[in-house]
């Protein structure tokens, strides 16, 4: 009796993997308000970045279509929001009137200027910031960004008188260091942050296996900061092309092309007023769009 007992009756003790705890006994908890929690966030995410993407591009589409409506369509209303014709006569016009080419490509030549010396001079002192303590480092900084406090006709003015006297007044030269000097505290303070946020040690490894400190920095330290150099280049760009008064009080003659739509289409129908926008417009996109493919490709070496 004894022994049958034993054998009939059921262990106490729960059942256990091979050396491991106790197996749970039941049903795994359920997950689904985690689930639905974890749902909920991406739909907050996915809404959030459609509405800045229409907030982003849909006065640029606005602005395309009012561009390219045709003229028998220019004053219905309401307007279509897809039109059911295209026409490019008003972008057409707008560039052949008289210096818009010219003023164009000045644009794009004050653009290159501004980004070469922007980056010439403020990578240097960004990555002095980031590498070596000095006294007062800090109110450097701050002594840079507010420059940028300063209106654009305070500096506009005496520039004007200087440029005169040196005999750089009307010149893309002229507009072009008025950019840099607008770009380069942004310009200062973005690699700064840029060659922090790249370890020392890096450099330092590299020193010690025989490379010398500018060695170090031009195989080591600039590969990784090139999206950070990139992205400053993207702003340097568009603070420069998109610059109408300081172009438009420093030239006369040879105007950039927003002090040129500035100074030509204030009394203009409206048509070619969009035209404008969207030549002045599409510059900007390309090169955002090509310098975004190239920073978004340096990234990804970055992390691999």
């Amino acid at each position: 009796m004894t022994r049958a007992h034993t054998l009939e009756t059921p262990p106490t003790t729960p059942a256990r993997a091979l050396d491991g705890p106790p197996v749970p006994e039941g049903p795994p908890p359920p997950r689904r308000k985690h689930t639905w929690r974890r749902l909920g966030n991406q739909a907050l995410w996915y809404a959030a970045a459609i509405v800045l993407a229409l907030f982003i591009a849909l006065p640029i589409y606005l602005i395309f279509v009012s561009a390219v409506t045709p003229e028998a369509d220019r004053y219905t209303y309401p307007k279509a929001i897809v039109p059911s014709a295209l026409s490019f006569e008003n972008i057409s016009f707008f560039l052949r009137a008289s210096g818009v080419v010219d003023a164009f490509w000045r644009s794009c030549i004050v653009g290159i200027i501004t980004i070469v010396l922007a980056l010439g001079i403020g990578a240097p002192a960004g990555y002095a910031i980031a590498r070596y303590v000095f006294r007062g480092r800090d109110a450097y900084r701050l002594v840079i960004l507010a420059t940028r406090a300063f209106p654009v006709v305070i500096l506009s003015i005496p520039l004007a008188v200087l440029y005169r006297q040196v005999g750089i007044n009307d010149s893309v030269l002229g507009v072009a260091l008025m950019h840099t000097t607008l770009a380069l505290p942004f310009t200062v303070l973005i690699t700064s942050s840029v060659f922090v946020s790249i370890p020392r040690d890096l450099e330092e490894a590299a020193q010690t296996l025989g490379c010398s400190p500018a060695q170090a920095f031009r195989r080591i330290s600039l590969p990784l900061a090139l999206p950070g150099l990139t992205a400053a280049a993207i702003f340097t760009w568009v603070l420069s092309w998109n610059d109408v008064f300081a172009a438009a009080i420093l030239t006369l003659r040879n105007p950039t092309l927003p002090a040129r739509i500035l100074s030509s289409l204030t009394q203009a129908p409206l048509h070619f007023q969009f035209a404008a926008a969207f030549v002045m417009l599409v510059p900007s996109l390309v090169v955002i769009f090509i310098i975004r493919r190239y920073l978004l490709g340096l990234w990804g070496r970055v992390v691999k």
